[in-house]
């Protein structure tokens, strides 16, 4: 797993292109404020262990949440980051089990339109707390 995550004092997207026919149409224009964002890149190898990575990526945004003062995050499908590709309907599940475990624990948790390209604004900080990137892998 890949996972770039950027502070936002605004971040807002738009719908362009869906790539994925079976999931859902999505339309709305969305602006959020005072936000992390994670672009997630779910790698093949990550179907092995799924609840592995979900416990890394809980815990990475958490903690990146607390050292910028939120306690809203938005996950977003980055599928950039790396070559390898989980699939689709792996990913869009490992997603909602991120979402839910966030929400339990008091987090207002956001998913970007899965299955699109975005037209996307972004207004981050210039600090060293704001973007940050992490790699996963399983370990031998």
């Amino acid at each position: 797993m890949k996972l770039l995550m950027i502070y936002c004092d605004r971040f807002a997207y738009k719908p362009q292109i869906k790539t994925l026919p079976d999931f859902p149409d999505w339309h709305d224009t969305k602006e959020f404020m005072h936000v992390l964002v994670a672009f997630i890149q779910m790698e093949a190898t990550d179907e092995k262990e799924p609840k592995y990575f979900e416990t890394k990526l809980v815990k990475s945004l958490k903690w990146a949440a607390k050292k910028n003062e939120t306690n809203h995050i938005v996950l977003h499908s980055f599928a950039h980051l790396s070559m390898s590709k989980a699939g689709a309907g792996f990913t869009k599940q490992f997603f909602d089990a991120v979402e839910q475990r966030l929400s339990d624990t008091n987090f207002q948790v956001n998913q970007t339109p899965f299955g699109y390209f975005l037209d996307i604004d972004v207004k981050a900080p210039g600090r060293s707390t704001a973007i940050i990137f992490k790699s996963f892998e399983l370990k031998n």
